[in-house]
């Protein structure tokens, strides 16, 4: 059973720049595709962004791209979304996710239910 516990939510104003964090407890981390997913309050849950095994490649949805960056270290088992220029839309809880994939699949892995394991979820909130 993997654990994945994200970190770094909070309060902050439109415009500034926060940085989540998500903690793997299984060493199989870099099998696994990563992914992002945020739920705003009334809101269904949608797909943020991902990042591959080896973390060449990412994929964000049309609303953070440029914004924000996921990033992974295979050998401390995180993987790191840097926000930046958040706006209110943005407030959510925010989820990492891992799907184990084969060796050479290639995303977007946009499908929420495609993911194997979950965090608890980190909320941020964004003040106008």
């Amino acid at each position: 059973q993997v654990q994945l516990v994200e970190s770094g939510g909070g309060l902050v104003q439109a415009g500034d720049s926060l940085r989540l964090s998500c903690a793997a407890s299984e060493r199989t981390f870099s099998s696994a595709a990563m992914g992002w997913f945020r739920q705003a309050p009334g809101k269904e849950r949608e797909f943020v962004t991902a990042i591959g095994r080896g973390g060449g490649s990412t994929y964000y949805a049309d609303s953070v791209k440029g914004r924000f960056t996921i990033s992974r270290d295979n050998a401390k088992n995180t993987v790191t979304l840097q926000m930046n220029s958040l706006k209110p839309e943005d407030k959510a809880v925010y989820y990492c996710a891992a799907k184990y994939v084969k060796y050479g699949s290639s995303g977007p892995y946009l499908r929420e239910s495609s993911y194997d394991y979950w965090g608890q979820g980190t909320q941020v909130t964004v003040s106008s």
